[in-house]
This record gives structure tokens, sequence and C-alpha cells, in this order.
């Protein structure tokens, strides 16, 4: 079936781009390339506005733990214009590789 074939190439190129490669669990990608987000030592903080200390403040954002794992070499991913985090949401055993967009990173929260 070459739509299966045509995803796991696109998918394979995908990894490619920001270097990572799959080794004992597969994790599938997500989109948050619209998220406002910042990265901390252990968690991202993202939300569908601006992160601001009172949206902070209010509880209105989102929070997933950095997914760490030893057959992981890493767990940031940054590439031209966007950075891919293994990430856990700690919800029905739920891990992605989320990726981000640079543009909307937000270092003052870091």
């Amino acid at each position: 079936m070459q739509l299966l074939t045509d995803y796991f190439e696109l998918q394979q190129k995908i990894y490619d781009f920001f270097g990572y490669r799959e080794d004992w669990r597969v994790i599938p990608l997500i989109d948050r390339r619209e998220c406002y987000w910042a990265l901390g030592e252990e968690a991202v903080l993202f939300a569908e506005k601006l992160l601001t200390h009172d949206l902070i403040a209010l509880g209105n954002y989102y929070k997933d733990c950095i997914y760490r794992q030893r057959f992981l070499p890493k767990y940031v991913y940054e590439a031209d214009g966007f950075t891919m985090i293994s990430v856990d949401t700690h919800t029905d055993g739920n891990k992605f590789l989320a990726v981000y967009s640079n543009d909307r990173r937000q270092r003052e929260f870091e």
C-alpha cells in the first residue's frame, strides 16, 4: 500500500530533520506548533495563548514532564526553527514527541 509506504518515509524524514533515532519504544509525534511554550529543566509549559504570569497563576496552561529513558540519547531535539521534546503527559500512559515552533518559545518563563 503506497499510502503506508509514504507515511513511514515521511516519518523517517521528520526523525532525520531532528536527529532522532527510534529505539526500544515507539513514541508517536504530536503537533504543538501553534502553542506558546517554555522549557524547564524537568517539564514543558505550554498554552494556546501567550504565556503570562496571570495565565500561569490561574492555571490556564498545560505542563508535560520531560520523558527520560535510558534508550534515548537526549530528550530535547532542536532543529531549524523547531524543537521536538520527548514528553510524558502522565495521562493514560501517553508519551509523545511534541513538536514546537521556536517562534512561540517564551524564554522569560524558563
